[in-house]
């Protein structure tokens, strides 16, 4: 991930981003040797392509958005289906410039931009999947000891968060509402305050949980290499790391990633 203060982007987001932005220059370079075709058609295919991929994200989460529509216009949480949106774009391309001398020089850039995307991605979650550290000990808001190694051979999600962290403030509900009812256990770990704080901040909120977990020395958090709130991570039954997703999660993405588990 990428971090600026307390903040952090993703590097799969990164990577989607910069796969635009090559293609876009690209576009606009054969544009300027082929007509302006090419530049309409590549910003029609990023708009439809974008579009495609939310929806086919929402259409595979339906059960989730169905609970909050308005959700499905929160794009800062993410939460696309790659394969829909450049299938989308690509035929978008096609029909745009079939009779157009653009369309190889254009094809061309779209593929490539697009295959060294997907394959950067790959291999950063690839690289991303790693035991979770042994010895991480969280409390309750009682002061109880909760070792992390005693979860071994069950998955679940850890959830890293701070009452200062809007992003945190903002899914806490959602995630206390869905801690409480599924059948993988979603631990909520505060980074850096103390339980008397919490609980100001939990009452303030009309909230309460048995999920909440303290990290007060924010341990957990150095351990894993999290450089940023919220983080959410899944870790599978053999202990390991299988997805983090960077930055504030929605409903959906959270419960996809808990139907990934093992």
């Amino acid at each position: 991930m990428i971090s600026v203060g307390p903040l952090a982007l993703a590097l799969e987001r990164l990577f989607a981003v910069l796969g635009i932005i090559a293609f876009m220059a690209a576009a606009s370079w054969i544009a300027r040797r082929h007509g302006k075709d090419s530049d309409k058609a590549a910003w029609r295919a990023l708009f439809l392509g974008l579009a495609a991929a939310r929806l086919g994200f929402v259409a595979q989460n339906w059960s989730a958005f169905a609970l909050e529509p308005l959700s499905i216009f929160y794009l800062w949480q993410g939460g696309f289906s790659p394969l829909a949106g450049l299938a989308t774009a690509a035929i978008s391309l096609v029909l745009s410039l079939r009779r157009s001398p653009a369309l190889l020089p254009t094809g061309i850039a779209f593929v490539g931009s697009a295959s060294v995307a997907l394959i950067a991605t790959s291999l950063f979650l690839a690289s991303a999947q790693k035991p979770l550290p042994q010895g991480l000990i969280l409390h309750s808001l009682e002061g109880e000891a909760s070792a992390l190694d005693d979860r071994k051979g069950k998955p679940f999600v850890i959830n890293l968060w701070a009452s200062w962290c809007p992003p945190c403030r903002r899914e806490m509900p959602m995630l206390i509402e869905e801690a409480a009812r599924s059948p993988v256990p979603i631990l909520l770990a505060n980074q850096g305050e103390d339980a008397a704080k919490v609980r100001t901040w939990l009452d303030g909120q009309r909230l309460t949980s048995a999920h909440i977990l303290l990290d007060s020395d924010q341990s957990a958090a150095a351990a894993i290499g999290s450089a940023g709130l919220p983080a959410t991570l899944f870790v599978d039954s053999k202990g390991v790391i299988r997805l983090t997703h960077v930055g504030e999660i929605s409903r959906a993405a959270l419960l996809a990633g808990v139907r990934k588990l093992d």
